[in-house]
């Protein structure tokens, strides 16, 4: 049976690739000032891993979303889990092959990106190091932009992005059964942690920063309070949307900080484009 290409979309949480092309764009504006035409390519990279962690995650869970969420494509019936397995690995071998186009240097840093998805996806995500594994997957992606000169100034853009995805990843596993009031809590304070070295790092200060920096805590930071007063599961499942959709006003924040004004301006369509599409969908989920 060869699954329908809506379901493959579905499968791979294709709106969320959205969140996760600007990971390289961070890393190579912090790095050396602008994207440049390189951050086409490892962009790329990071949306095939992004998707290929998706798929592999589905068919870790095949079992457990055949109770939890027997809609999703495996535990439905449209996507075989043999299938959504060799997903997985085209689009983990892709997107190495793509970085490796760019340099050595990226190329090697995509390798470790893709073994950290691997680990945490099969083996890592339901032990208490699933949330560092997952943080260490989107600081890896952020330093695959900054592979090159100027690397180590890509270290902190990485840190942030890290940090974020680490708590978002802690609040999602709460979705079925609820978080605690003291993980969302520290969520929380982890987000305004994050939008202030976003925002104000580096003795750099720009209007765009502060525009992404406060997009960012509007997206995300109500959500995660509400989780916090009353940490149930449908509260653990919005401030886990959340957080995912507010990576992008983090990430425009990272590189108006770093003085990129196409790439702030690049981001900022992004984020304008993920709002159409998320308005415009009517089934399927990001999380």
């Amino acid at each position: 049976m060869t699954p329908r290409f809506s379901d493959v979309l579905e499968l791979v949480r294709a709106p969320a690739i959205l969140t996760v092309i600007g990971d390289a764009v961070v890393g190579a504006a912090s790095a050396r000032g602008g994207a440049g035409i390189r951050a086409v390519p490892l962009s790329s990279s990071s949306a095939c891993l992004y998707a290929a962690g998706m798929a592999l995650n589905d068919v870790a869970d095949a079992e457990l979303d055949a109770v939890e969420r027997p809609e999703r494509p495996i535990p439905s019936g449209r996507v075989r889990r043999s299938t959504a397995f060799g997903i997985g690995a085209i689009l983990t071998a892709v997107g190495i092959g793509v970085a490796f186009s760019a340099g050595r240097a990226a190329g090697l840093v995509s390798l470790a990106t893709a073994a950290s998805v691997w680990t945490y996806d099969l083996a890592a995500k339901p032990t208490p190091a699933g949330p560092a594994v997952m943080a260490l997957c989107r600081g890896l992606d952020v330093m695959m932009g900054a592979a090159g000169p100027g690397w180590r100034r890509g270290l902190l853009p990485a840190a942030v992005v890290a940090a974020h995805t680490l708590g978002v990843t802690a609040l999602s596993r709460g979705e079925v059964a609820g978080t605690s009031r003291t993980t969302a809590g520290t969520v929380a304070a982890t987000s305004v942690a994050a939008a202030a070295a976003a925002t104000f790092g580096a003795g750099t200060f720009t209007g765009g920063a502060l525009v992404g920096g406060a997009s960012y805590l509007a997206s995300t930071l109500p959500s995660q309070l509400t989780a916090a007063r009353e940490p149930t599961a449908a509260h653990a499942r919005t401030a886990t949307r959340q957080g995912i959709r507010s990576m992008i006003p983090l990430q425009t924040a990272l590189v108006a900080r770093a003085g990129s004004v196409a790439a702030t301006a690049f981001l900022l369509g992004v984020d304008v484009a993920g709002h159409a599409i998320a308005r415009a969908r009517t089934k399927g989920d990001v999380t």
